[in-house]
This record gives C-alpha cells, structure tokens and sequence, in this order.
C-alpha cells in the first residue's frame, strides 16, 4: 500500500466517523428517537446513547468522537502523511482512539447490556484508522 493510498483510507473511514458522531451527537441534544436502529433487545441505540456511559464528565462520547475522527482528519491529509511528527502523533492518537474504543464496547456488552448500530460504525471506522496507520507506522516513511 502506497502512502497516498494509506492516507485517503484514513481520511475516509475518518469522515465516516465523522458524519456518525455529529449524528450520534445531535441526537443527544435532541432526542434519542431521531436514532434509526432497534430501540429492544440487544441492539437498542436509545439505551447506549442515553446511559450513564455515553458522557464522560459531562461529555458526551459522541462529541469527543467529533473531536478524535476531526484530529485525524488534521493529521493525515497526504501532504503531512509522511512527516515525523505527524507520523508519531497519528500512532499516538490511533492507539488512543483503539483503547477507547475497547473500552466502550466493553461499556456497550457488560455495563448496558445493548450496542449501538452507529456507535458500531464509528468504532469500526477507528478500528480500520488503527490498523492502517499501525501498518504505516512499521513502514519507513514513502515520498
């Protein structure tokens, strides 16, 4: 995989998550019914987005998607792709996204008890951000 090429996945999964976590934020400040997804059983958006796990210190975690998926964004266009500092702080915000992202699945299959088809979405999107820029990171820099 090319550079160019490992830039544009990110940048596209990254607006992917992107556009699900303003969703998944409007509908928290608005109200949980404007969520297209089962609302019983174990696929229930309204019970993950309306726990006491989707905010943190009063942030909702789909605000703080808004800001990592818009970080990414910053940090991977192509022209920055290959240099040093942007290298480390896309690994260094990939890892970070990852281990948030386990621990709201955690959150989601043992605390609530219900998951979240876009809350789903994101995390596949910062999976796939994870997996590319790890794969890159062990890559010597391309022109």
């Amino acid at each position: 995989m090319s550079s160019r090429t490992a830039s544009i996945l990110v940048l596209v999964f990254a607006g992917v998550g992107l556009a699900v976590s303003i969703y998944l934020t409007i509908a928290h400040y608005t109200t949980p019914a404007l969520l297209a997804c089962g609302s019983n059983g174990v696929v229930n958006c309204e019970r993950v987005t309306t726990s006491r796990q989707s905010s943190i210190l009063g942030i909702p975690v789909a605000l703080l998607g808004i800001v990592w998926f818009l970080a990414v964004l910053a940090i991977s266009l192509p022209r920055v792709w290959n240099r040093p500092p942007f290298r480390t702080a896309r690994l260094i915000v990939a890892v970070v996204g990852m281990a948030f992202v386990l621990w709201l699945i955690y959150a989601e299959l043992v605390l609530i008890g219900a998951i979240c088809l876009w809350c789903t979405v994101a995390h596949i999107c910062a999976f796939a951000i994870f997996v590319v820029v790890l794969y890159e990171a062990s890559r010597a820099p391309q022109p």
